[in-house]
């Protein structure tokens, strides 16, 4: 029979998307609520819930719409961060940064959750899948504004690099563009994560047509 996890982790694998993050005050006044309809009609088939900002209550809220929206989409659904709100709002998965609770706890507590991990490094990615994660996370790639103080980025050139020392499924993330698309594909990337490309879109559901269309057409 197969498992919860592993009916997630194939629909993770098997899905090349843009994998969509939500950013509400990069959104030029538009709520998480109404970027998350948008990407979903748009075809996103990965939506990751990011909200630095709110008390938990407020999250906990959005973590609640958001399964609901993903599973009427047949999307997966990725909470930031916050284990807990993961569990509460049965999110498909969390997404761990370097300096939040370390993935082997997160898998100790949540064995069916997809965890993926932020890998800054080539020994993070080499170590993620001993730590307990799904996936990793490559990035920054190139300059954003989601992430403050940092002076240099990994560039494309490191997907090759870090994908060779593990085999988990990876997503790329940091400054990404629509253009950038066919390299990154080409270099081995499915799953492509952004946030002001589709926060701040005029347009967001006809973005997330665009990106998904150039991710499919280049893969």
């Amino acid at each position: 029979m197969t498992t919860l996890y592993q009916q997630r982790i194939l629909q993770f694998i098997n899905e090349p998307t843009v994998y969509a993050v939500s950013c509400e005050k990069l959104a030029n006044g538009r709520t998480d609520y109404e970027w998350l309809d948008a990407v979903l009609t748009g075809g996103a088939k990965i939506v990751q819930l990011r909200d630095k900002e709110s008390d938990d209550g407020t999250v906990f809220q959005k973590a609640q719409y958001f399964r609901a929206k993903t599973q009427e989409a047949g999307a997966l659904f990725i909470v930031n961060n916050r284990l807990d709100i993961a569990l509460a709002s049965d999110a498909d998965g969390v997404h761990l940064g370097n300096n939040d609770l370390p993935a082997e706890e997160a898998r100790r507590i949540a064995p069916d959750l997809i965890i993926g991990v932020s890998a800054n490094t080539k020994e993070q990615a080499a170590s993620a899948k001993t730590r307990g994660a799904s996936y990793f996370n490559i990035g920054p790639l190139f300059a954003t504004q989601t992430k403050k103080g940092i002076s240099s980025f990994l560039g494309i050139e490191v997907i090759e690099t870090f994908s060779e020392v593990s085999d988990l499924p990876f997503t790329v993330m940091g400054g990404i563009k629509l253009e950038h698309v066919p390299a990154l594909t080409a270099a081995g990337a499915r799953r492509i994560a952004v946030v002001t490309a589709l926060t701040q879109a005029e347009d967001i559901c006809r973005e997330t047509r665009l990106w998904m269309e150039s991710i499919l057409k280049n893969i």
